[in-house]
């Protein structure tokens, strides 16, 4: 997973779930979300393949207790999140940097204005992109990489972006 993927979710407590048993230091951080997910009861993964998730979805196809659902659109993934958590306990969607990010905000903000318990996985641009005040593909024109998740802070209960500070977001 690329150091500047995003994770927010929905679910208005933070502590919804018990701690991470000693899975940081083995393996990527894809990895070890995907193991995390499962630990929380996620066994489908609602996702929509974008060149800034692809690692991020290869660590989730190998492992065997998670179900990868592909979805025509980043909204639907939303919902069918949405409505897993609703009959499940908790749901999980993945999109893509900006395009996929600001397409499920909508289905994000339902589900946390229903205080529905949905983690939402945004990729995003590798760290060694982050300073270079280049424009990349899928931002809105400007050098910005954080414009998107300014968006989900409003609609959240908890974001984070980078690798240690999404690890410590693993962890809760």
């Amino acid at each position: 997973m690329e150091a500047g993927n995003k994770i927010g979710s929905s679910a208005h407590p933070t502590s919804l779930y018990p701690p991470v048993r000693g899975h940081a230091s083995t393996g990527t951080l894809g990895r070890h979300l995907a193991r995390r997910l499962v630990e929380i009861g996620v066994k489908d993964v609602f996702s929509v393949p974008g060149d800034f998730n692809l690692t991020l979805l290869d660590h989730l196809i190998a492992e065997p207790e998670l179900n990868l659902v592909g979805c025509c659109n980043e909204l639907n993934a939303g919902y069918a999140a949405d409505g897993y958590a609703r009959a499940k306990g908790v749901g999980a969607c993945v999109v893509t940097f900006t395009v996929g990010g600001l397409s499920v905000l909508n289905a994000i903000a339902g589900a946390y204005s229903e205080n529905l318990p949905v983690i939402c996985i945004v990729g995003g641009p590798n760290s060694n992109d982050y300073g270079t005040n280049r424009i990349l593909h899928h931002t809105i024109g400007l050098p910005d990489f954080s414009q998107e998740l300014r968006c989900f802070q409003t609609i959240t209960c908890a974001q984070a972006s980078g690798f240690e500070h999404t690890l410590d977001w693993i962890a809760h």
